[in-house]
């Protein structure tokens, strides 16, 4: 945590902290009401009660029904369990897939995976901001285009990408519609029959939920393969003992959710502009990553030229600021992300950026601290840079 008294959590994107309702929620499910919903007596019927009350409440956050959702382990599960289901299912229509540059390695890695296996995948390129051409969609989709697969929003730059229209076009040419909505769930309005959304992943863990549970929502009609062999377990689609807590745990998140989605998105997003204001005022030579106004409340991401990544998130550790360079899920790469590069940065500029996420309870005196503390930092590790020091001659010159 640092050598400081200070601390300030600041990787709302990686995951939450659980709020003290939800794990007022999940205590039974561990030592009282512990059995497992599978079970035939009436001891059992309490745990199954509760998986389903947690299925309605996640089915009414996105205006689904409760009998489209199926747990899954957590996120990655999800958007793994839709390609590779579509995949197998509809093969017989085609084996053209549709997904974009910027999709989390969940999504990108099945797609090569099925690559491997016969499939062609198309990843459209996004623009400056992030956002998809609705046009090269369009123009992408064949005869034999089985699923397009595109993010509600980005984990590392925010961008929220245009469900509804997405959807009116998968529908208008038949095509099944998959949105990874793992940042998106709980933080935005989603209305999977407005958008017409046949597939969504979601995860509990980044909706102040527990870690290890997710859902997927697949529309009644759609095929579905069976992911995991064994029990009967979600209609025979999910084999495996049901994680009751965990279950508890995420329905629980989502009706506090619902509740305070319209509050949360005011206020976070307040703190979020006026921190991104600062930081562009105040700290040259730097960018603001990801679409200014659609864009996740919470997201702060932003490149500084001249400045290492890493160096940064160290010394910000030390001064008690937890943040990240993009997803947590790459952190042990050293390679520039691939969202960064797909909106057109360069290696040298997207190895310099900062993600911060906040969270309903991140104050303005919080944003206050963090600002004054990355413009020290920013200005320590450029005086240590012979690059910038070669650029300021430059600017002085010009």
């Amino acid at each position: 945590m640092g050598n400081t008294e200070k601390f300030l959590y600041l990787d709302n994107a990686a995951t939450t902290k659980v709020d003290p309702e939800v794990f007022d929620a999940m205590k039974p499910y561990f030592c009282e009401l512990f059995a497992n919903p599978s079970s035939i007596y009436t001891f059992a019927g309490k745990a199954g009660e509760a998986v389903e009350t947690a299925r309605a409440q996640i089915a009414g956050l996105i205006h689904a029904n409760s009998r489209e959702i199926y747990f899954t382990g957590g996120g990655s599960e999800s958007d793994n369990w839709v390609l590779k289901s579509v995949a197998e299912q509809y093969a017989g229509k085609g084996k053209h897939i549709i997904t974009t540059k910027i999709e989390h390695h969940a999504i990108l890695h099945s797609a090569e995976y099925l690559e491997k296996h016969g499939y062609e995948v198309t990843y459209l390129d996004v623009d400056k901001d992030g956002k998809i051409s609705l046009e090269d969609l369009e123009k992408t989709i064949r005869p034999d285009t089985i699923l397009i697969s595109i993010m509600s929003a980005n984990n590392e730059i925010g961008t929220i990408e245009p469900l509804k229209e997405i959807g009116a076009i998968a529908r208008k040419h038949g095509v099944l519609f998959h949105t990874d909505a793992v940042q998106a769930f709980g933080h935005i309005p989603i209305d999977v029959n407005e958008m017409n959304i046949d597939f969504l992943s979601a995860s509990g863990h980044k909706i102040n939920g527990p870690k290890g549970i997710g859902i997927l929502y697949a529309r009644k009609g759609v095929k579905l393969s069976s992911f995991i062999h064994g029990g009967a377990q979600e209609r025979k689609k999910r084999a495996g003992t049901h994680n009751v807590p965990g279950i508890v745990g995420m329905g629980k998140a989502a009706e506090l959710a619902a509740a305070r989605m319209q509050d949360d998105m005011v206020k976070v997003s307040a703190v979020r502009d006026y921190a991104i204001d600062r930081i562009e005022k105040e700290i040259p030579y730097c960018k603001i990553n990801g679409h200014r106004t659609d864009r996740l409340p919470n997201n702060i991401n932003v490149c500084f030229r001249y400045v290492e990544g890493e160096s940064l998130l160290i010394m910000l550790d030390s001064k008690g600021i937890c943040g990240s360079s993009g997803s947590a899920c790459t952190s042990g790469s050293l390679d520039p992300s691939h969202v960064l590069l797909a909106i057109g940065l360069p290696h040298e500029i997207a190895h310099g950026s900062l993600r911060l996420t906040l969270s309903s309870e991140t104050t303005k005196e919080d944003m206050d601290y963090v600002v004054d503390q990355v413009k020290e930092i920013v200005a320590r590790l450029r005086s240590m840079s012979p690059l910038y020091e070669d650029f300021l001659k430059e600017q002085k010159q010009n």
